[in-house]
């Protein structure tokens, strides 16, 4: 077990305040591994969670929608912890509007915090590491519309489908430098950006019949998924994306 030992890393978590991200910071203290938590509003529940398990934690409060913040979320990690190891890519939003009538302001939020700030972050991370000469992980989110069209989500379905490329893509390129790029896939998790499918009863009763497990996931099913991906145990695993879906790609 000592190769999913994460003692004495930091992991940098984006949308960690809640939901998906406040999840995964926590399996990865959980593992041995400082938090430094990236979100837009207060992570103070997150914070104690992860105080709890005995690991450090940093928050930094900022929107990483904005381009500057990469380097301003890199500056303030390396100023805290002088280094770091893992960087989780988690922020994230979905707006909902017919393809029809989708706007510009809805299409640039969404890709400017999924996908823009996605790939800036780590191209910050892995500047570092090279820098640095020592490798790094970098885990993308992704979704099950990676793979899939969706209904009234136009921006988020490219956002998502444009995370499996770039997590692809850097893979082929930084894999030489120790580093690893690698995406997890949710299926239909039990948070916030589902509320209104869970909401509605036909569409809740629609997306339960799919699903073979028989429920909605809840964020800590990401937990050994990320840890595996954190860890020495997927040194030698590039460009993948692991769905953890209850098996809805499988039906």
């Amino acid at each position: 077990m000592q190769m999913f030992d994460l003692t004495g890393k930091v992991a940098v978590v984006t949308g960690a305040s809640k939901g998906l991200g406040q999840a995964m910071a926590v399996a990865l203290a959980k593992a041995g591994a400082d938090i430094a938590a990236v979100a837009r509003s207060s992570m103070r529940e997150t914070e104690l969670l992860v105080n709890a398990t005995g690991r450090d934690f940093l928050a930094i409060e900022t929107d990483l929608a904005e381009h500057s913040a990469a380097q301003e979320v890199t500056d303030r990690v390396l100023n805290h912890y002088s280094s770091f190891d893992i960087l989780v890519n988690n922020a994230g939003m979905i707006r909902r509007q017919d393809a029809l009538d989708f706007s510009e302001d809805n299409w640039d939020a969404v890709m400017d915090l999924n996908l823009k700030s996605l790939f800036f972050l780590s191209q910050q991370a892995a500047r570092h590491w090279i820098a640095a000469e020592k490798g790094g992980r970098i885990i993308n989110i992704a979704s099950m519309l990676s793979y899939q069209g969706g209904i009234r989500v136009p921006s988020y379905t490219a956002s998502k489908s444009g995370v499996l490329g770039i997590t692809r893509q850097c893979a082929c390129e930084w894999a030489k430098h120790n580093i690893t790029v690698n995406a997890i896939a949710p299926g239909y998790m039990r948070t916030d950006n589902t509320a209104a499918l869970r909401e509605d009863g036909q569409r809740n009763a629609e997306i339960l019949a799919r699903i073979p497990a028989g429920r909605w996931g809840e964020p800590d099913d990401l937990a050994a998924a990320v840890i595996f991906l954190a860890s020495d145990a997927a040194c030698y695993v590039q460009g993948v994306s692991l769905p953890v879906d209850g098996g809805w790609l499988a039906r």
